[in-house]
């Protein structure tokens, strides 16, 4: 039984995820179409709306929602990981997954209400959240060492610069090609 819980909770945590860099890049789409000339903006700004709603509630919700209950069902069958360091480390990420999983659903709301507060650059790196989130669940459910936390604070901060670094040459690219 364990197994199939474990694949379960898996199998909805990549969907989850999935959901979570595909809406933040639906995000991008619906603010650059905002401002596109007419009808394009018009045409453009209802598909996206479709596109996000379907996304967000039929795909990611639903992957967030049964990961959490097949976690909680790991758990119980587990009980002994709560008493371990990496769980605890890992259970922070999954807080930090939620209140960036809420702040999205917040962006789609503010979107689906036509008030665009943000960038599309800013919308951009607000994606690489979830990765940064993504690779440290991995690396500690995979390694389950929690104790040494300079390597894993250092990893995390390289992985973050590089992400960046990544996101302000693709910016370079991006701008050259548009002039």
């Amino acid at each position: 039984m364990y197994e199939y819980i474990k694949s379960l909770h898996l199998i909805f945590v990549i969907t989850w995820f999935a959901g979570l860099f595909y809406i933040v890049r639906l995000f991008v789409y619906q603010i650059e179409a905002n401002e596109m000339p007419s009808p394009e903006k018009e045409i453009l700004q209802k598909q996206y709306k479709i596109m996000t709603y379907r996304l967000w509630y039929i795909i990611t919700w639903p992957s967030a929602v049964l990961a959490t209950i097949f976690a909680v069902w790991l758990l119980i069958l587990m009980p002994a990981w709560l008493q371990m360091p990496w769980m605890h480390v890992k259970l922070g990420f999954v807080v930090l997954l939620f209140i960036y999983h809420f702040k999205c659903q917040k962006i789609y709301t503010e979107l689906k209400n036509n008030q665009v507060k943000y960038t599309s650059n800013f919308m951009r790196l607000w994606n690489e959240g979830a990765t940064i989130i993504l690779f440290a669940v991995v690396f500690l459910v995979i390694l389950k060492n929690a104790i040494n936390w300079i390597y894993g604070v250092i990893g995390i901060v390289l992985f973050s610069v590089l992400i960046m670094l990544g996101f302000k040459f693709y910016k370079r690219i991006r701008n050259k090609k548009s002039d």
